[in-house]
């Protein structure tokens, strides 16, 4: 048993780790998503949607390819449930980042981790400690901070509204993959997210599609980065509770706010940066006292 303690630590700090790159991530992609959503560069929600897809669901064959027996589908009815919510997932957050600044669509729509912490109490029975509900509060607390900062207006616009509308499909996608790492790997589990999620978002991509060299790179780059983050989130749910990755999962917003200021121009302030700091705090105090000690 005493051998178990350690290595069962190992895996949690593997996980947290997975999800601060997670974080990373997606917090590039949505800056570039919003990028490539300007005037100019020709892309919508819709396309960008289609193309992480397109190439989300390519590189997983690429890898089932190299990979024997990587491809372990299990069950189907939980693994299609996930890609139609991650579909509509991402036709939305893409939507919000078309049509309101990247920090207020990424601190809007990473109310995500506490929704998803009230649905795993009902559907898996976690009891989190009072340590980890003290850090999602403080952490969720210095995401509002931000938020309520000048320039991130509170009106509830249809940019700011396609944003909670994709925090409460992602809080149902978020127990989806916990539940299906009882039996599925985290390359089956994004591969229909890919597939399930396709159909939802084609409808989102007739319009014409843009050209150019740079804008297409960017939008490969951006998918990229979208399957860096979702594959590093789904090995993570594999070893964490939904509540302690809801902790971990506040850095979303707080990584995209501060990538946002020299990459796209967006202004920070000192509420802001107070912001940061409350939610990293509140997040290294759930690391550290959140999780139930085991005998």
């Amino acid at each position: 048993m005493t051998a178990s303690i350690p290595a069962l630590s190992r895996r949690r700090m593997v996980a947290r780790a997975e999800l601060a790159g997670s974080a990373l991530c997606f917090g590039l992609m949505a800056i570039l998503a919003r990028k490539l959503t300007l005037p100019g560069m020709g892309f919508s929600a819709g396309h960008l949607a289609v193309l992480r897809f397109v190439v989300g669901a390519l590189v997983s064959l690429l890898a089932f390819g190299l990979i024997p027996g990587l491809y372990r589908p299990n069950n189907y009815r939980l693994l299609v449930a996930r890609g139609l919510s991650g579909g509509a997932v991402v036709v939305l957050y893409f939507y919000a980042l078309a049509h309101i600044p990247a920090g207020e669509a990424g601190i809007l729509y990473n109310v995500f981790p506490v929704i998803a912490v009230v649905m795993s109490l009902v559907l898996f029975k976690e009891r989190p400690t009072i340590h980890l509900w003290l850090a999602i509060l403080a952490a969720s607390l210095g995401v509002v901070l931000v938020l309520s900062q000048g320039h991130l207006g509170l009106g509830l616009g249809r940019g700011a509204l396609a944003a909670l509308a994709a925090a409460i499909f992602a809080a149902t996608s978020a127990n989806a993959i916990r539940a299906a790492r009882h039996t599925e790997n985290a390359a089956t589990i994004f591969f229909f997210f890919c597939v399930a999620g396709l159909p939802v978002v084609v409808p989102f991509a007739l319009s014409p599609w843009p050209g150019g060299f740079e804008a297409w790179g960017l939008a490969i780059l951006m998918s990229l980065l979208a399957f860096g983050g979702q594959m590093l989130m789904s090995e993570a749910y594999g070893t964490l509770a939904v509540s302690e990755a809801a902790v971990w999962l506040q850095l979303l917003p707080i990584v995209q706010y501060l990538l946002a200021v020299p990459m796209l121009g967006e202004r920070a302030t000192g509420a802001g940066l107070a912001g940061v700091l409350i939610t990293v705090a509140g997040v290294a105090y759930g690391t550290v006292l959140g999780h139930r000690r085991r005998a």
